[in-house]
């Protein structure tokens, strides 16, 4: 068994996918329709067979609720790792994109967290060990 696909709840999957692709770079691996939704997946452009990211809509109220307790209380609902946290930090805030926790070092990690502007707080760790 292997990792095929997270998901994350977004409040608008157009808005979504735009932040997504133009400020994080990710790509397009789906892209189907599904009526008023759509069936939307995100690889990174280093592993385009690597596990997907799925931007689902929010609709259900659970998942509003959910995802609005976490961004409230400051819990990120996904983290991505990265080689050199520095560097993608700067390169992301002269994107536009808002951290509302800076790098910090906690054990063998260096974490920063940014909003997604769709309903999410993520996490980027770039892991020492």
């Amino acid at each position: 068994m292997k990792m095929y696909m997270k998901s994350i709840a977004v409040d608008d999957q157009s808005k979504a996918l735009d932040f997504y692709t133009s400020k994080l770079g990710f790509v397009v691996k789906h892209d189907i329709p599904l009526g008023e939704h759509r069936w939307l997946t995100l690889v990174s452009k280093e592993e385009s067979e690597g596990v997907e990211l799925g931007l689902e809509p929010n609709a259900h109220p659970a998942t509003r609720d959910y995802q609005e307790a976490l961004k409230a209380d400051g819990i990120p609902v996904s983290a991505f790792s990265v080689d050199d946290i520095e560097a993608e930090v700067a390169k992301l805030e002269a994107a536009g994109v808002e951290f509302t926790q800076p790098p910090v070092k906690a054990g063998g990690a260096t974490m920063a967290v940014f909003d997604d502007t769709c309903g999410n707080l993520i996490q980027l760790v770039q892991l020492h060990i």
